[in-house]
């Protein structure tokens, strides 16, 4: 501390575990609360089922956490709800879009194309099933998913097993005429809601090679996908277990819900049952059944084998990526929903924007780069975590939700501990 020159009392310190802090924070949470700053709702957030907790960004940057993994990915074909005249000349108009993780596709809701990125139609034939089919794909990466030796060949001449599939190029769009295009569902096991499958804009969209330049978007699973269907009111995939709670297809154990675990009026009205029972139960990851292996068939590979059978995959195989995992258990994460509670720093962004302007930064460069740049893309600050150390959030709500009270001190706990007895013995001598 000395050599690194903090000014700081060393005397007089601060430290967490103290009370006396912790009644700070609770006076500090109160009014961030009577603002009404201050609330509940969900993220996504790196959680290993196998810990039965979410990790921080600190415990996954750990060493040895992210490693090369070879799992089974596949290029999904969405068809296209209305689709356009030029769409429709050569068998079934599709979207194409890569996924690492299969397992997510029972949950997707949207697709993500760039919203300035040159997209192509292409008339081709599925290498599978041998069916004629039109795919929309990023005009850049059209000759990495397309033989370029069977560009111009005539698709009349095709027959399947033909080792050079013939294609040709018969349109162009941009990523922003694209959007709003409805597709149908890919696996229509459980009905999400009004709102869902349609072609939506995203920035972090990428046409990195191995890619489609459309990004299939599942919000319970993924950052950006729950950030961007938000932003265009595209609903979760969400199921209703047998307690009431709203919940992602996979539970906190890493595998589909069973069907006994979800409540029945949910299940008559939203699942086909014969289709998702037969999947239900099944881990996401191996690494999570103690009763398998690696060299056990995973799920991902079912699904795939599944969207073959039913001219749904345009490709299949498997991939080298970096995946983490958690330090505890050695075992692969997911990126999973999580009840938070979040102040609402994004309603004073632009006061803290203006008031980092007055500030004479040295140098100058910290406040208008690396603290302003941060400022600028700011989040709500997600502050509870599922852990048993730490300040406890002084907030008191009933079972259903409809009465809240949030301690601001010791004293105030301690004057409505007092009325919840005399409360509890009124109500035992009326």
């Amino acid at each position: 501390t000395h050599r690194m020159g903090y000014w700081v009392d060393m005397k007089n310190p601060y430290i967490t575990y103290d009370n006396r802090y912790i009644e700070t924070l609770w006076w500090l949470l109160k009014q961030l609360y009577n603002k009404n700053y201050l609330y509940k709702g969900y993220t996504i957030q790196p959680y290993s089922p196998a810990a039965g907790t979410g990790l921080s960004s600190h415990e996954l940057n750990q060493p040895g956490c992210y490693r090369d993994v070879k799992d089974t990915t596949c290029i999904a074909q969405f068809k296209i709800k209305n689709p356009r005249t030029e769409m429709t000349a050569f068998g079934e108009p599709y979207f194409l879009a890569w996924t690492t993780t299969p397992w997510t596709l029972p949950s997707n809701t949207a697709l993500c194309v760039g919203p300035n990125i040159d997209y192509n139609l292409v008339q081709s034939y599925n290498p599978y099933t041998g069916v004629p089919i039109s795919v929309i794909v990023a005009k850049v990466l059209v000759r990495t998913l397309f033989n370029p030796k069977a560009e111009g060949l005539s698709l009349e001449d095709y027959k399947p097993g033909d080792k050079l599939i013939p294609w040709k190029v018969v349109a162009e769009y941009k990523g922003n005429d694209l959007a709003g295009m409805e597709y149908e569902q890919l696996l229509p096991w459980v009905n999400p809601g009004e709102g869902a499958f349609r072609v939506i804009t995203g920035d972090f969209v990428t046409t990195e090679e191995g890619t489609t330049g459309i990004v299939h978007i599942a919000p319970t699973f993924g950052a950006d996908d729950d950030r961007v269907a938000k932003a265009n009111g595209i609903p979760p995939l969400m199921m209703l277990d047998k307690d009431g709670n709203r919940r992602p297809m996979v539970d906190m154990t890493g595998k589909f819900y069973l069907i006994e675990d979800l409540e029945p009026d949910f299940v008559k009205q939203n699942i086909d049952v014969a289709a998702y029972g037969e999947y239900a139960g099944r881990y996401v990851k191996n690494a999570y059944d103690a009763a398998l292996t690696a060299d056990d068939a995973t799920l991902d590979i079912d699904i795939c084998v599944l969207l073959k059978q039913t001219n749904k995959v345009f490709k299949i195989e498997k991939h080298v990526h970096s995946y983490p995992h958690c330090w505890r258990t050695d075992k692969p994460v997911l990126y999973y929903p999580l009840d938070s509670w979040f102040i609402r720093t994004t309603a004073c962004r632009d006061r803290m924007i203006e008031l980092n302007n007055t500030i004479n930064w040295k140098p100058q460069s910290t406040g208008s780069g690396r603290f302003g740049k941060w400022l600028e893309n700011l989040q709500d600050w997600n502050l509870s975590r599922s852990r048993y150390w730490g300040t406890p959030l002084p907030i008191w709500r009933t079972e259903d939700g409809s009465e809240e009270i949030c301690i601001g001190s010791v004293e105030e706990l301690y004057n409505e501990i007092e009325k919840s007895i005399t409360a509890g013995l009124m109500n035992e001598n009326p």
